[in-house]
């Protein structure tokens, strides 16, 4: 048997991926799924724009390692000046990044119990003690994080808001105004991942250089660049800069840049792709009321739906719409884990899975 000098931290962790991928699911399925609704892609794809941009994008070179250009846009864009952004692989990434800035072994960091994993794997990478707070009324507790935070001295205090996998949210003000107490070393890494799908009073209204918080944004969801990686963190410049201390200078490719650029130039594609989210929303939620099920309120691309039972009966249903090729999630902790999660997709997908559910819920052992 082989063995490798890992570190004591290293050799202590267990292997393990977060989320297992629809296409893990599909090779041991042996098949394709019908429809693909759990990871919380933009199953309406991205702009053509973007599309042509990333086919253009001259591959043989690297890519820009200031992320010039897109950083200049998203400035221009939101209205900030460039040196509040950082560019990276997808909010995974960026979380990755700030959890090196601030964690080592030992460090208090404060989440909530259910919430977004891979943060969680970050700070298990780096040593951080983890402490959790419940959710309350199926929404994350901002005023428990904030006074978590206090209580063990945390450095970072994650927030996801909208929420994934509940997909209800905040408003802006209400976070600001639970701000009040959040500690003084305490950094609030806010996951907006959600927020283009959000009515206009999720984001909090506070400056860009705000140095109480870092906010996190995305292209996988509304703009539809998953495959592509591409996240941005704004922040105070200070801040901002320390991102150069340890960030993969070459992360971001040459393509990724490009299709991000013209994605955020063409904001009448994501205004259509917003309304059919609504629309899907709508949808899912009929779905549910038609098999006596409830769907919770989403300011996300996907719907989190009350199965009415435990834990245990919402995995049934899952394995029974997998089984019928329905590719879905569920969150992860007890009482959430009693829904499923379902992303929102074009009509001939949710045909797919209303289809499906009924039968799935039977083999579930429902009424």
């Amino acid at each position: 048997m082989s063995s490798f000098r890992l570190t004591p931290l290293a050799a202590s962790l267990p292997a393990t991926v977060p989320f297992v991928g629809p296409e893990a699911q599909e090779r041991a399925r042996g098949e394709a799924f019908r429809a693909r609704l759990g990871a919380n892609e933009s199953v309406f794809g991205p702009s053509p724009a973007a599309i042509e941009a990333m086919a253009r994008a001259d591959h043989w070179k690297y890519g820009d390692p200031e992320n010039h250009d897109l950083r200049a846009a998203l400035a221009a864009h939101h209205g900030i000046p460039p040196e509040c952004i950082v560019v990276g692989e997808g909010i995974d990434g960026l979380l990755g990044y700030i959890v090196r800035l601030f964690v080592g072994p030992g460090v208090a960091v404060v989440t909530s119990d259910g919430a977004y994993p891979t943060f969680n794997y970050h700070v298990a990478g780096y040593g951080g003690a983890l402490h959790k707070v419940a959710y309350r009324d199926d929404m994350e507790d901002t005023a428990a994080l904030f006074a978590k935070s206090a209580e063990v001295s945390a450095k970072l205090v994650y927030l996801a808001n909208p929420d994934n996998p509940m997909g209800l949210y905040h408003p802006g003000k209400r976070i600001v105004a639970d701000m009040a107490a959040l500690p003084e070393q305490t950094l609030l890494v806010l996951d907006e991942a959600y927020v283009e799908c959000a009515p206009d009073d999720a984001a909090v209204p506070l400056p860009a250089d705000d140095p109480r918080l870092i906010r996190m944004r995305t292209f996988s969801k509304a703009y539809g660049l998953a495959g592509a990686r591409v996240g941005y963190a704004i922040g105070h410049p200070d801040l901002i800069r320390a991102f150069d201390k340890v960030r993969n200078h070459f992360g971001m490719n040459r393509a990724a840049q490009a299709g991000a650029l013209a994605a955020l130039a063409d904001q009448d594609w994501l205004r259509d792709v917003q309304a059919r989210i609504a629309k899907a929303r709508d949808r899912i939620a009929e779905i549910a009321r038609a098999n006596r099920l409830t769907a919770l309120p989403s300011a996300t691309n996907f719907v989190a739906i009350d199965c009415g039972r435990d834990g245990a009966f919402a995995r049934r249903v899952l394995d029974g719409l997998v089984a019928r090729g329905i590719f879905v999630r569920m969150p992860f902790v007890d009482p959430q884990n009693r829904c499923i999660r379902i992303s929102c997709a074009p009509p001939g997908d949710l045909d797919a899975f209303a289809d499906a559910l009924p039968g799935a819920l039977a083999d579930a052992g429902g009424d």
